[in-house]
Formats: C-alpha cells, structure tokens, sequence
C-alpha cells in the first residue's frame, strides 16, 4: 500500500542527505562535463544508492554496529582512495587542458569508469554512515508496510539528484572550454578530495585505537 508520507520522508531526507559536496558528487559532474558514458554512471550511482538504503532499512546498519573496527577500517581506505584521488586532481590543476571528450590517455573504457563509481561510491564511509545507518535508522522504525514507500522516495530522489547533476553538467561545457576553468575546478577537487582525507584520517584512527 502506498504511503505519501513516508515516501516523502524518504525523498525529502535523501534529498537533504545527497546535495552536498562530496566526493561522489564531483565524480558524476566531471564525467558529466566530459560527456562520457554519463547515462551509465547516473543509473550506477543511483541504483547503489537504492541498494544500500534497502539494505539500511532490512536491517544491515544495525548488523554493521556490532562488527569492532569495520567503520574505522573503511574510513581508513576511503581516506587512502581520496588521498590518491585529489594527487590527481591537483597534478590536472598545474597542468590543465580544455573540456574534451577523452582523457589524457585516450578514450575511457565503461568498465573502467563504472570502477571508478564504484570505489567513489563504495570506498566512501559517509555513503553508509548517511544510506544503510542513518537511512536505516529512519526508515526501519516506520512499520513494515510503509518502508517500500521510504525506500522508493528515497530512490527516487536519489535518481533525480544525478540526473541533474551528470546531464546537466553539459551546460557548463561552453565555460569550461577555457582551460583556466578547468585549473578552478580541478584546484577545487585537489582541496575537497585532500580534506576530507584528513578528516577521515582523524575519525578513522579513533575506532581503529580502540579496537588495537
């Protein structure tokens, strides 16, 4: 049975939740303002998104709870991917180039930028801080009839975030011919992606010390 307000709980909570600046986000917008295989790593990006709040709401976050040192671990090797990341970033920045389809070593394979999502997505601790734990919270006290109806507004909000984000990138395309911009935007991640390595340094070896 369909249930308006919790559907609307769950696409108003996700919405809140995912228009923030991360390192996901950044991901989906570059690929967006590159113009390659952009439908994939919308439908990727928001299909994960569905997965890992059904998971939430099944009852995983509160699994994850009782496992000493996994948050802290993955904390850790989110940090270790973002690190590695925004050294690139910042390599592009000092020398970058005009908006093209293809990157500096040719064209991009769809594998290898759905596995790119996928540690964006995946490696990402504040995916399941924010989706399975905080989502799962929220949405596995609603009564049992009404979670599909959390979990289909959050889906559903989820998929409209990256719609706007990956295809409505290519407006910006025209500015972002000029390398110039690309050095901003670049500078920009390097310093995102950097920060939040070094905070999640910082929360990562708290878990970690406790569990050692």
């Amino acid at each position: 049975m369909f249930t308006l307000s919790s559907y609307l709980s769950g696409f108003g909570l996700t919405a809140a939740l995912i228009v923030a600046i991360g390192a996901q986000n950044i991901f989906v917008l570059r690929q967006g303002l590159r113009r390659r295989h952009v439908a994939a790593v919308v439908a990727f990006c928001a299909l994960s998104d569905l997965a890992l709040v059904s998971a939430g709401v099944a009852g995983v976050g509160a699994l994850l709870r009782t496992v000493p040192g996994l948050v802290g671990a993955l904390t850790l090797g989110g940090a270790a991917f973002l690190f590695w990341y925004g050294l690139g970033a910042l390599r592009r920045a000092v020398a970058p180039g005009a908006l093209a389809a293809e990157g500096p070593d040719g064209p991009e394979s769809l594998a290898g930028t759905l596995a790119r999502a996928a540690s964006f997505t995946f490696l990402n601790p504040h995916v399941y801080l924010d989706t399975v734990l905080l989502m799962g919270a929220v949405g596995g006290a609603l009564p049992l009839a009404a979670r599909p109806c959390f979990v289909a507004g959050a889906g559903t909000a989820s998929l409209l975030w990256f719609l706007a984000l990956g295809f409505g990138a290519r407006l910006l395309g025209p500015f972002f011919a000029r390398p110039a911009a690309w050095r901003v935007l670049d500078g920009a991640v390097a310093a995102i992606m950097l920060a939040l390595a070094a905070n999640l340094v910082m929360r990562g070896l708290g878990p970690l010390k406790l569990v050692l």
